[in-house]
């Protein structure tokens, strides 16, 4: 059982280092069967290019007994060997509607958050807080503890609340289910009584830092392995040089000594580190400007780069627009000129918001074929429209917006030109509230807004049209609201909804879009769609397994799914190999690429300014470090970062 640390600078080869020692081991074996385990463990993000980076090295036993696991998929191997799949995971969606129903519940209970609480991001912001505490190891009964000796009464009154909810959610939440946030802590409590890593060898990369949840798993996995080796991103560790404050990679060292705590905690022992310090590094050796920038960006005194630039190049553009057009222009030079490839060119940005819209515009104007990796949220589509709309519907009396959002999502079966035809007849006659649901034909005239005789063959014909649609969409509804009137469980609500989907032929609408979307070559679009019915299904049994039995109205679980819904987010796949990779820095895991373009680099976006506080402020989290409770960074710690 030991520690190794493995630390350099980026680009020195560390993680090659690593599927190389796996590969030896692999080819020393030869073929025997493994005996002790081979383990990568890598964050969640970086495990499929893990994954394909070990079958190149190793292609012979890389993928079988070499082993890429996230903790994340380490949690899941080991509940499956010695229990914890007994209760069912809760959801992001489901935990929020849990929180909305706790808050509803406890808000006259609350006086620092009843005005707040009503407020919609309230729930998302709990939420976060609350997994936040779970990642740092805080349960109820500490929060409870820590009430007791704050001294600044603001603070003191949101612990006293915040522990309140948090409370009352763990009794909730345990009765029947497990939080995906517990995962972590119940893996570090399973983890002794597990045998899959009994001497095994693990390699820990791409990490800049642990979580206390983490750190816990890991003190586990050193007591059982045979070698623990951890690769860090820094040039020196603490204990080979002063430790300053705003050195780039101070965190990193703190990283590395935290590790060292654990081991002699453990009297585990600390092999002689692993250090590539010779330069020019891997990454660079083939580029001098390339690794003048990575060694003395950060550094001072400085070193002046004076030799003309060809791998480093600076635009200034007046706006967006021309930015992006030059970045279009460049990367067809590379491929023309240069014989690169599209895969291996990547543009990064910290403002994908801002940019993706432009550039699928600008792109393929000029043929460059190109993914963007962003998760897009679902509350804008058509079927989550069609679900929220319709019961806006009956929240707001027929009202004109709510009905045409409704029909207006492709989904009800309608033909287009007659929800247009209806849709004006309804603005020249206000028609509105109760009128929808008369039982005689409306017979206002379609052209004068007057019901008179003498009307027009070609007026009788529009008025008929508007009639039989009218009636067409009612229909479906007036069934949906004959099943769920007055205060109905959640349970009755949710299968309501499923048997209006059902009626609605929803299912087969959704079908044909994505073989009509693939016929025409919009593969990203179709990859949305395939997704989004089992979302909102799950999104409904979620409900269910929430709040089935709960009594409200339609408004209140209206609010329920809307909330369960922001929580859900559609990631795409690429679908080819040979694109541009368009991504944001945040979310960037690029590797092995020839030409980077980095959109937006202007002040105060590129660096980010810091984000906002939320419901633990920066002064209330240095209060509570001082008491020994660690928590996420503050803002500031954030913006150094």
């Amino acid at each position: 059982m030991s520690l190794r640390l493995i630390y350099g600078r980026a680009g020195c080869g560390k993680s090659h280092f690593c599927m190389e020692e796996i590969r030896k081991r692999l080819e020393d074996k030869g073929s025997e069967p493994i005996k002790d385990p081979l383990i990568l463990l890598v964050p969640e993000q970086y495990s499929m290019q893990a994954e394909r980076d070990l079958v190149q090295v190793a292609p012979r036993g890389g993928a079988i007994e070499g082993q890429v696991l996230s903790f994340r998929r380490m949690a899941y191997r080991v509940f499956g060997e010695v229990g914890g799949f007994t209760r069912r995971h809760i959801n992001s969606s489901g935990k929020a509607m849990l929180l909305y129903r706790i808050i509803e519940e406890l808000r006259e209970k609350l006086s620092f958050f009843q005005r707040a609480s009503a407020q919609s991001g309230f729930v998302g912001s709990i939420s976060e807080l609350i997994s936040e505490f779970k990642r740092y190891n805080i349960d109820p009964t500490m929060l409870e503890n820590l009430y007791k000796d704050i001294e600044d009464e603001t603070l003191r009154e949101k612990i006293k609340e915040i522990g309140i909810i948090y409370n009352r959610f763990e009794e909730l939440v345990h009765q029947r289910y497990i939080d995906a946030d517990d995962d972590l802590t119940l893996l570090a409590e399973k983890l002794p009584e597990s045998t899959q890593f009994d001497g095994a060898e693990i390699w820990i990369d791409e990490f800049s830092g642990f979580t206390p949840q983490e750190y816990r798993v890991i003190e586990e996995l050193l007591k059982k392995a045979k070698r623990v080796s951890v690769c860090l991103c820094t040039d020196y560790l603490i204990d080979e040089m002063p430790f300053l404050n705003n050195d780039v990679f101070a965190p990193v060292r703190n990283t590395a000594t935290k590790l060292m705590e654990l081991a002699r905690r453990n009297n585990i022992e600390i092999e002689n580190p692993v250090t590539f310090k010779e330069q020019p590094y891997y990454r660079y050796k083939d580029s001098e400007e390339l690794a003048h920038l990575e060694e003395y960006f950060f550094s001072y005194p400085y070193k002046r780069y004076t030799e003309p630039t060809k791998d480093i190049e600076i635009f200034t553009a007046s706006n967006i627009y021309t930015e992006i057009e030059q970045a279009a222009r460049k990367i067809q030079f590379l491929c023309r000129e240069r014989g690169i490839r599209y895969k291996d060119i990547a543009v990064v940005t910290r403002n994908l918001d801002e940019y993706h819209r432009l550039i699928s515009a600008i792109f393929p104007q000029y043929g460059i074929p190109f993914f963007i990796d962003m998760k897009k949220p679902i509350e804008s589509h058509p079927l989550v429209t069609l679900i929220l709309s319709m019961m806006d519907i009956f929240i707001h009396n027929w009202s004109y917006e709510s009905v045409f959002r409704y029909l207006k999502t492709g989904l009800t079966g309608i033909d287009r030109e007659d929800i247009d035809v209806l849709e004006n007849y309804v603005l020249a006659n206000g028609i509105r509230g109760s009128q929808w649901l008369m039982e005689d034909d409306w017979s206002y005239r379609p052209d004068s807004g007057f019901t008179t005789s003498g009307m027009t063959e070609r007026e009788l014909f529009i008025l008929d049209r508007v009639n039989k649609t009218r009636k067409e969409i009612i229909k479906p509804i007036i069934i949906f609201r004959n099943k769920t009137k007055g205060r109905t469980s959640v349970r009755i609500m949710c299968s309501a909804i499923y048997e209006f989907l059902c009626d609605l032929k929803v299912p087969e609408r959704i079908e044909e879009r994505i073989q009509t979307l693939k016929n025409n070559g919009a593969l990203i679009l179709a990859n949305e769609y395939s997704q989004i019915w089992n979302i909102v299904m799950e999104v409904l049994d979620q409900t269910v397994e929430a709040m089935g039995e709960e009594s409200m109205g339609i408004e209140k679980f209206r609010n329920v799914l809307a909330i369960g819904f922001s929580e859900h987010k559609i990631g795409l796949i690429p679908p080819s190999l040979d694109q541009v990779l368009v991504c944001s820095i945040e979310r960037s895991s690029i590797h092995q690429i020839k030409a980077l373009f980095i959109l937006g680099v202007n002040d105060g976006v590129f660096p980010a300014p810091p984000g906002e506080e939320g419901i633990l402020s920066d002064s209330d989290r240095e209060a509570l470090r001082t008491m020994g409770v660690e928590l996420a960074q503050d803002t500031r710690t954030q913006a150094f970062d």
